[in-house]
């Protein structure tokens, strides 16, 4: 069947909108963090001038002290979130138009691919971050989201098109989407496990005035982000492996082998032992916490080193980036 620019056309501007609106969220995170800085910078200095608690305005006997409004930094934290929401709709609205507009599964090149991936990402962070106490984090999160989006409507972009005959099977939908979402967790447990050797670094309830130590106190605690990074790898680790399970079938399938050795193949399989050395280590006395976190963080470089260099740099059957 024939393209359907027009509705390709809206899925890529419902793309480079998701991107704006990502920005804007991170720029009202960013807001929210220097307006929480600046209000503990003043508190410091009350204390420290020896300004004590005062009345608040209307109390006194026989009164009720008004209710406190929330604190502007909250209120602009609780804003941004909404607004995320608006985000990943339309994040989502641009894979689902990519389908209709080709015809088949959006999964065929490089930038549908990270374009699920990250859509992913941001959807397990609303189910597992939609906390309070892990607001903070997101700011941390979008950072690689949108650096990730940007490459891919840039570097990685490849107009709607029908995918190569290798790539039209049944096991497209099914072996790519399981790579793509189980990418997607990853992404958000290297993101824990960075964040848990930032946090490492400003123990609780140390006083710092550098800014990383500010920003490392706007995060939750480190055995919090440790057992985030932890429960993400367990969903991630079973997900990407029965991806790489069925990326074997169909290797059999089209290929004659379940596996060959191909530079996709290898370093996916690298990456998947390398987290599983990372949940052997976090069950491990002596290397849980700082070792097992730096396991985390090489097994998230191994899948970014599969993703760009892999696809783009060296040649093999996996070889479909859609690039020129």
């Amino acid at each position: 069947m024939p393209i359907d620019s027009t509705i390709a056309s809206y899925s890529d501007l419902a793309f480079k909108s998701a991107i704006v609106v990502y920005c804007l969220v991170f720029v009202m995170l960013v807001v929210q963090f220097a307006l929480a800085y600046t209000q503990r910078a003043e508190e410091r200095e009350l204390v420290a001038a020896g300004v004590g608690d005062t009345v608040p305005a209307g109390a006194g006997p026989g009164r009720v002290a008004p209710k406190p409004s929330k604190p502007l930094p909250d209120r602009l934290g609780n804003m941004a979130f909404a607004v995320l929401f608006v985000a990943l709709g339309l994040h989502i609205l641009a894979i689902v138009l990519r389908g209709f507009a080709t015809h088949r599964f959006p999964l065929g090149n490089m930038y549908e691919f990270v374009t699920m991936a990250t859509a992913g990402a941001v959807t397990l962070g609303v189910i597992l971050l939609r906390e309070q106490k892990y607001r903070g984090m997101w700011a941390f999160l979008l950072v690689p989201v949108l650096i990730l989006m940007f490459l891919a409507g840039t570097l990685l972009y490849a107009d709607a098109a029908p995918v190569v005959p290798a790539l039209k099977s049944y096991w497209l939908p099914i072996h790519v989407t399981v790579i793509s979402l189980g990418s997607g967790v990853f992404l958000v447990a290297g993101v824990a496990s960075l964040l848990f050797l930032l946090r490492l670094a400003q123990p609780e309830g140390a006083e710092s005035d550098n800014i990383l130590g500010a920003i490392a106190r706007r995060l939750p605690d480190a055995r919090t982000l440790d057992r985030l990074a932890y429960r993400t790898t367990i969903i991630g680790f079973p997900i990407f492996g029965t991806g790489i399970i069925l990326g074997a079938i169909w290797a059999e399938s089209a290929w004659g082998r379940f596996w060959g050795w191909d530079p996709k193949e290898t370093v996916s399989f690298i990456a998947w032992v390398i987290y599983a050395a990372y949940l052997h280590a976090r069950a491990t006395s002596g290397w849980r916490e700082t070792k097992s976190a730096w396991i985390n963080l090489a097994g998230f470089v191994a899948m970014l080193f599969n993703l760009f260099i892999i696809n783009i740099v060296v040649s093999g059957l996996h070889s479909y980036a859609g690039l020129n």
